[in-house]
């Protein structure tokens, strides 16, 4: 069902015809966010949207209206015109500077006189299905929007408390909304801090205006905040891939480091082998524990725990090298028993001592 709403122009100049008509030409509303006042006392801001007022439909609509002396009570038709005409709205409406525009002549002496001393107002009846669609519309937010706009008369009202002055200004004209469905402003009651103040629907409006710009704002402001923390999120992310990747490439070797490795492997399983024999498997053996397998295969007493590697690999050598030099194999590795020993001159050492100073030189390096 439609419902009736008013809006609001004010008249600039007029033209007065030889036989005493007065005709204006004037914008007689235009989009926008404006507060009407629904049947249960409360205030929603509705929306006229470009796509809406500025319609075929709705600009023909206005043109060849009754022009009336304040709003009726009640939809101007054929069986009421004689009563409530006072004029009609002409052919030519259009839409310019963002306003829709009509021109009209006013025939009654009355309402002339009226004009002429000041009553300068236009407020248009229209029809219209008001819908609850919550948006926002040049900067403003809505509650509802204006469907389906239908003028039905245009009205001459008397000024309203807050005055031209407070609206907001065309080229020519000064555009203010009604507070109400009868087309005469009031007092609204607004409340501050749980205190309430009598003041006009302009300022309410503005007010309220200007709460729902700030309610805007914080929403923006609770959005940014969400997306500073996604953002947060994905750098913590990105700074721990980026460290996982640089211990990767750390604990990566490169092909010479690579090549260098297997040589090392296989020299020591070279080394290692004769002494161990062929039953020994290498296999998931660690470079330490090969070396222990060995030095235990002709010290059968040796102990590594506790040991540091530079001990392990100086003793390894120096039974290696003892091996070598007197030609023992596995068989025979129970001859070696001594090596390290008390009254054995400690091949270990020396080899121990040479390796140590290896690895001071690489470090000095």
């Amino acid at each position: 069902m439609k419902k009736q709403r008013f809006d609001k122009a004010f008249i600039q100049d007029y033209q007065e015809t030889s036989e005493g008509y007065l005709t204006v030409n004037a914008p007689i509303t235009r989009p926008g966010v404006f507060p009407y006042m629904r049947a249960d006392g409360s205030l929603k801001m509705e929306a006229k949207l470009p796509e809406e007022l500025f319609s075929s439909t709705t600009v023909q609509s206005a043109q060849a209206k009754p022009v009336t002396d304040d709003h009726p009570s009640e939809p101007v038709t054929t069986a009421n015109y004689k009563q409530y005409a006072k004029g009609m709205t002409h052919t030519d409406a259009s839409v310019k500077d963002n306003k829709l525009w009509v021109s009209f002549t006013i025939t009654d002496a009355a309402l002339i006189q009226k004009v002429k001393s000041g009553k300068r107002e236009l407020s248009i009846g229209f029809l219209s299905d008001v819908r609850d669609e919550p948006g926002e519309y040049a900067g403003q937010r809505y509650d509802s929007v204006q469907r389906n706009i239908e003028i039905n008369h245009l009205a001459v009202v008397e000024k309203g408390r807050a005055g031209p002055e407070v609206a907001i200004r065309g080229d020519s004209a000064a555009f203010m909304i009604d507070s109400d469905d009868k087309g005469g402003m009031k007092k609204m009651k607004y409340k501050i801090d749980g205190v309430e103040y009598e003041v006009d629907a302009a300022v309410k409006q503005f007010i309220e205006a200007q709460a729902a710009r700030l309610d805007a704002a914080q929403e923006k402001a609770k959005e940014y905040d969400t997306l500073q923390g996604k953002y947060d999120a994905l750098d913590a992310q990105l700074k721990k891939k980026e460290k996982e990747l640089e211990e990767a490439k750390k604990n990566t070797l490169s092909a010479d480091e690579l090549d260098k490795k297997v040589n090392e492997r296989i020299e020591l399983i070279t080394s290692a082998k004769p002494l161990l024999g062929d039953s020994f498997d290498f296999t998931g053996k660690t470079e330490r524990e090969i070396k222990e397998a060995v030095i235990q295969n002709v010290k059968p007493d040796f102990k590594g725990d506790g040991k540091s590697d530079e001990y392990v690999n100086a003793f390894y050598d120096a039974t290696v090298g003892v091996v070598t030099e007197r030609g023992f194999s596995s068989d025979g590795a129970n001859q070696l028993k001594n090596i390290g020993g008390a009254n054995q001159p400690s091949a270990v050492e020396e080899k121990k001592k040479q390796r140590m100073s290896i690895k001071n030189l690489n470090k000095s390096k």
